[in-house]
């Protein structure tokens, strides 16, 4: 309504008359003319919408990029996977990086794919979806100068009744957002995680640091960035709890909560966006990795010994992880000191490309006997007897 009387009064100021002289322009009988609350505003709900999701679906693929680009530089840093919090296979940390621009890029197209629901339009259905007091061609005109204007084709609905009422694609596109803000949070989980310490934390990676951490602890540098996204992610989600029990508290003919759905909605497109800006600019770009550190970890982790259970069989890759975890020793070290493989033998399987799979597993590498299998265990029965007796 104030719409129309802004439109209205402009109009009348351009024709050489006074704001509110209405006899000769009339902000219902001329400007509204043919439109409802009930179709234009759901309608411009949705054209906001369709603007500010293709921004994000836009500024998501530069997060994604951003990862990806991460991902080809730590293409050969090589690192302890972890199940569960606890110590796994190797793996790269490109890999690692990789996985994250991958995630966001499925989660991209889920985006993309509600871009053309929210085109369907209920314009012409004035005030419950039967047309009354339109034109009968009023709705196919504004839709094409819709469609023109906006430079999106919009489709007017099939059951402008239905459409009118429905508030389904609301619900489908706060979905997505949601979906696409838990998964960035996670993603800035494992960020915190791998950045964390940097004695007693994983410190595997250093996050750019943005400002002093801590007031009362010198030096302290707090992952401020991914925290941010974080906490934008729980907003996000809380606002797709509104969205849905709106959805749902219509009634009859008509939706009278859309006001909250368009706010909840717009505010999480628009936070999300910015923090996706925010991720990518201070703090993916200038990721390090502690490349020492990484090496270190590998070097000492009993995981690797799984890229060993083809060729010494399962029984003795564990005795050795056992013996390995007791005594500090590499793995490498221990299989060639037990005779169960060559030095160049253990390099080769567990060289880099092997274990994180980059390489395809095709060595001719003969698999250990029986014999070398049995032997080795004998001899750790009888060390591990040696030392019961003492």
């Amino acid at each position: 309504m104030n719409s129309n009387e802004v439109i209205a009064n402009r109009a009348l100021e351009i024709l050489g008359h006074h704001r509110g002289e209405y006899e000769y322009l009339h902000p219902i009988d001329d400007v509204n003319r043919s439109q409802s609350t009930n179709d234009t505003y759901p309608t411009a709900i949705k054209l906001a919408m369709s603007f500010t999701l293709a921004t994000l679906v836009d500024e998501l693929g530069l997060v994604a990029d951003a990862f990806a680009a991460k991902g080809r530089e730590f293409r050969d840093v090589l690192k302890v996977g972890r199940t569960q919090l606890q110590d796994a296979v190797p793996m790269t940390l490109g890999q690692e990086f990789t996985g994250f621009a991958h995630t966001l890029g499925e989660d991209q197209q889920r985006l993309r794919d509600t871009l053309p629901l929210l085109a369907e339009i209920n314009l012409g259905a004035t005030a419950i979806g039967t047309g009354i007091t339109a034109d009968p061609n009023y709705a196919e005109a504004v839709r094409r100068h819709l469609s023109d204007l906006s430079g999106i084709e919009m489709v007017t609905a099939p059951d402008l009744i239905e459409a009118t009422s429905d508030a389904g694609v609301y619900m489908t596109v706060s979905g997505a957002l949601k979906r696409s803000a838990i998964k960035l949070s996670k993603i800035c989980n494992d960020l915190r995680l791998l950045s964390s310490g940097p004695q007693a934390g994983l410190g595997e990676i250093t996050l750019p640091p943005r400002q002093a951490g801590s007031s009362i602890m010198p030096g302290k540098v707090n992952p401020v960035i991914p925290e941010v996204v974080n906490q934008v992610a729980f907003a996000v989600a809380g606002a797709d709890v509104t969205v849905t029990m709106a959805a749902e508290a219509g009634q009859l003919q008509l939706n009278a909560f859309e006001p909250v759905i368009a706010n909840s909605v717009l505010q999480s497109l628009q936070w999300l966006t910015r923090a996706c800006a925010t991720l990518r600019v201070n703090c993916i770009d200038g990721i390090q990795a502690n490349t020492a550190r990484l090496a270190q970890q590998v070097e000492t982790n009993i995981g690797v010994v799984t890229a060993l259970t083809p060729y010494i069989g399962y029984a003795a890759a564990a005795s050795i992880a056992h013996t390995a975890l007791a005594t500090e020793t590499s793995i490498a070290t221990l299989v060639v000191a037990a005779g169960l493989m060559s030095k160049d033998q253990v390099e080769h399987v567990l060289s880099p490309a092997r274990l994180s799979g980059l390489e395809a597993i095709t060595s001719s590498i003969p698999v250990i006997t029986a014999e070398q299998i049995t032997k080795h265990l004998a001899s750790l029965d009888a060390a591990h007897a040696d030392e019961t007796t003492g």
